[in-house]
């Protein structure tokens, strides 16, 4: 039975922006998927101990070739952090075709999101921490926020600004706080997305969790064994019906849920409760029965934990569990950027009528009836995606994105 979409503006993607090891614009990181290549491999710009034996999805420009792209090279205190949020962003707002004026006026908000912030730079903050030195020109750039401030400056973005940070989701869950805005009235236009560079902090952090895999990731095989940390930037135009009136239009956020299992640190509880409220209040929210998803863009990270309990979790939604798989296979983990990262694939995947398939599956896991799609699938129809992003903590966030009718 069809259910009650929630009243309120729709919400569209009317622009699309990111770089990540799989390229540095939306059209390389879409025929990187196409054609089934990842972009994991030994890291050559991060510099870590962990850095010959473990595989990264690294960004393929140097900090540099980064700032001469965006025409940065006088400009100081930009982090690796700063600089991939600069070049999605601005992919993104060129590609809906956002003018200076409407970027900003106050009807335009801005919510990013990241884990790292600019810790990236691990070193120099325990440098200019312990005043080892004078004090660096990164002295305003180690926090969470500091990429979006660099936004907001170069931008001159007047209206609401946000940085959240809830993990794995974060960048979910800044595309559903930017949907809610509109359908709320608050906004007519936000950009939303999220940002994170590879860190010391976080390998190592993650390395302390023995979660890192000295291999190429395989969500969904029943040998996985960890996952690969990536770093990416990502950004999406949401415009309201009433704004986005003759543009184009890649897909509807058609429905948003966000739970909390509140059951471990780095764990998600074994019986899906978080996953599971998720996934059904963003179907529900979208006025949609499950049987209308036609792909699951799995959070998928490769750890033993994650990979069971949120098969567990979608088994227990959808009689016939319909294709999935992780596009993390492909780029690694991109922590706080990963929800706005596969959410543009998830909008590729409509836009193209294509399913990309999890990478380096061997064995499927015992236990579930259900496997991923190990195979490109071309010419299928994809008109609703369940993108799911779920953090440590429990914070667990599934968007229902659609094609527009």
């Amino acid at each position: 039975m069809q259910k009650q979409r929630e009243v309120g503006n729709r919400v569209f993607v009317t622009g699309i922006g990111l770089i990540s090891a799989l390229g540095n614009n939306v059209a390389e990181n879409h025929s990187s998927l196409a054609a089934g290549k990842d972009g994991i491999t030994k890291a050559v710009h991060f510099e870590s101990l962990y850095t010959e034996t473990l595989p990264f999805g690294e960004v393929k420009l140097s900090n540099d070739e980064l700032k001469a792209l965006l025409h940065l090279e006088n400009e100081f205190g930009y982090t690796r952090t700063c600089l991939l949020a600069v070049k999605a962003f601005e992919e993104a707002v060129n590609d809906s075709g956002l003018s200076a004026e409407e970027l900003s006026s106050f009807d335009t908000a801005l919510i990013s999101a990241s884990t790292v912030g600019g810790m990236c730079l691990t070193d120099q903050l325990y440098d200019d921490a312990n005043m080892k030195f004078e004090g660096s020109e990164y002295l305003e750039a180690y926090g969470c926020a500091a990429h979006t401030m660099r936004l907001i400056e170069k931008y001159k973005i007047n209206g609401f600004t946000d940085t959240i940070n809830t993990a794995c989701s974060s960048s979910a869950n800044a595309i559903m706080m930017g949907a809610r805005l509109i359908k709320a009235g608050r906004a007519k236009r936000v950009i939303v997305g999220g940002v994170d560079a590879l860190a010391k902090y976080t390998v190592n952090g993650f390395n302390a969790l023995k979660i890192l895999s000295e291999f190429p990731c395989k969500p969904f095989d029943e040998n996985r064994d960890g996952l690969n940390l990536g770093e990416a930037g990502a950004y999406l135009v949401l415009e309201s019906e009433e704004v986005s009136v003759g543009k184009r239009k890649y897909a509807e956020i058609a429905g948003f849920g966000n739970s909390n299992d509140a059951h471990h640190p780095s764990a998600m509880s074994d019986d899906a409760v978080g996953a599971i409220i998720s996934m059904k209040t963003a179907i529900e929210s979208a006025g949609i029965d499950a049987t209308k998803i036609d792909y699951i863009n799995t959070h998928g990270t490769g750890t033993p934990n994650n990979d069971r309990v949120e098969l567990f979790g979608i088994s227990q939604i959808f009689e016939k569990v319909p294709p999935f798989s992780s596009t993390k296979s492909y780029t690694g983990h991109t922590l706080g950027a990963s929800g706005a990262v596969e959410a543009i694939f998830s909008i590729l995947s409509i836009q193209y009528s294509e399913i990309y398939p999890s990478l380096h599956i061997e064995t499927n896991m015992e236990g579930f009836d259900a496997a991923p799609i190990t195979e490109f699938q071309s010419d299928v129809s994809v008109n609703y995606v369940l993108s799911n992003s779920f953090g440590f903590g429990g914070n667990c966030t599934s968007l229902v994105i659609g094609r527009v009718n």
